[in-house]
């Protein structure tokens, strides 16, 4: 990689599908590291402590916040999230490039602390079909739904705040669009 280790933030509304493109990024860019976030939500079946979130009580995560543990933290849909300083450093200091899957609040957290971050918007093709995409993921009742739409509204007008947006309309060119940033950023060529 090139001379210091990045910091990638990818954000967008919920059910955008960041965590795909991201999946996409690591299988082809496997020397980046996917932050984990820390959270007060409740685990989703099959969710592990310390690999999908690091999963605390509000009282912790409040302690951890008054302490100045996170880089960024937000409120999102009734519950708090946030990405650990502690685990961020340790990635830069063993030289990983990093990725933070985060919400627009925290994105904007973490480009007012680490201004060389590398932010990305990923965007929906339509208000349509995010509201599909949140349906059919199954897992939010549907006012969860039209919470996470109204809150939507207000994060995609925020795309004109970063340095570039992926709409994730084709998964495969969405995909593709994404490693380019990465590798233009971190100097290296474009597969061919």
């Amino acid at each position: 990689m090139g001379s210091a280790p990045k910091v990638f933030v990818i954000t967008g509304p919920s059910g955008v599908g960041k965590g795909t493109l991201i999946r996409g990024l690591l299988e082809r860019m496997p020397e980046l590291e996917l932050s984990v976030s820390a959270t007060t939500r409740a685990p989703r079946p099959g969710e592990q402590d310390g690999v999908d979130y690091h999963f605390l009580t509000p009282e912790q995560f409040q302690a951890r916040v008054a302490a100045g543990d996170f880089v960024e933290h937000a409120n999102y849909s009734g519950n708090r999230y946030g990405t650990l300083r502690s685990d961020l450093e340790h990635r830069l200091a063993r030289g990983a490039g990093v990725v933070l899957e985060i919400e627009v609040q925290g994105a904007r957290q973490v480009r007012a602390a680490m201004p060389e971050a590398v932010a990305v918007f990923i965007a929906p093709p339509s208000r349509e079909a995010l509201r599909a995409r949140l349906v059919g993921r199954g897992t939010d009742s549907s006012e969860q739904v039209d919470a996470r739409l109204k809150t939507a509204e207000n994060e995609l007008e925020a795309q004109p705040e970063f340095g570039h947006v992926v709409v994730n309309d084709r998964l495969e060119q969405a995909t593709d669009e994404l490693v380019d940033i990465v590798q233009s950023a971190i100097g290296r060529p474009a597969d061919s």
